[in-house]
C-alpha cells in the first residue's frame, strides 16, 4: 500500500512539474512599456519565480538613450529599472541575455510619426554655380507680340 502511495504522489509531482514549466525553454515572462512618448520613460521587470529569469545583463534597444540596467529588486525574484527613449519615433526591439542563458525579446513602441526612410526619398545633389569668370550678358525682354484683332482673323462665322 505504502509503494503505491509513493507512485501516485511521484506521478501527481511530474505532472505539476509539468504544468508549472514554460511553453518553451527559450520564453522568458517579463513586462516592457509598449508605448513611449518620445523621450519618456521605459520600464522593464522580470520575475525569476513567475516564469522570467533572473538577468545577466542590462536591456539593450536601439530605442534605448542608454541601456536599462535593472536597479531594483522585490519578491518572487523581481528585477526592475528603468531608462529614457531616444526621440526619433519608430517600433523598436529590446533584448537582455538571463543568468541561464536564455535570451529575452520584445518590442515598444516611441509615439509619432517615424522620419521617411533614406531609400524612400533619395537625396540629390545640389546644382553647382556655375565658374565663369565674365558676367553673363544682360538678357533683353521678349517683345510680347499683339495678335491681330477679328477683322483680320475673321470672327469666326461661316461665310
Amino acid at each position: 500500500m505504502v509503494k503505491k502511495t509513493l507512485i501516485g504522489l511521484m506521478t501527481a509531482s511530474a505532472a505539476t512539474l509539468t504544468l508549472a514549466a514554460p511553453a518553451s525553454a527559450a520564453d522568458v515572462s517579463w513586462g516592457l512599456t509598449q508605448q513611449v512618448e518620445p523621450g519618456g520613460r521605459v520600464d522593464a521587470e522580470t520575475h525569476a519565480a513567475l516564469g522570467g529569469c533572473s538577468p545577466a545583463g542590462p536591456v539593450t534597444s536601439k530605442g534605448f538613450a542608454a541601456p536599462l540596467v535593472f536597479t531594483e529588486g522585490g519578491n518572487w525574484g523581481r528585477a526592475g529599472g528603468h531608462t529614457t527613449a531616444i526621440k526619433t519615433p519608430g517600433k523598436y526591439t529590446a533584448r537582455f541575455t538571463c543568468s541561464d542563458g536564455r535570451v529575452a525579446t520584445g518590442s515598444f513602441t516611441i509615439l509619432g510619426t517615424p522620419p521617411p526612410s533614406s531609400s524612400a526619398h533619395p537625396t540629390s545633389p545640389k546644382p553647382k554655380p556655375p565658374t565663369t569668370s565674365k558676367p553673363a550678358k544682360p538678357v533683353k525682354p521678349q517683345v510680347a507680340v499683339k495678335p491681330a484683332g477679328a477683322p483680320q482673323t475673321g470672327d469666326g462665322s461661316v461665310s
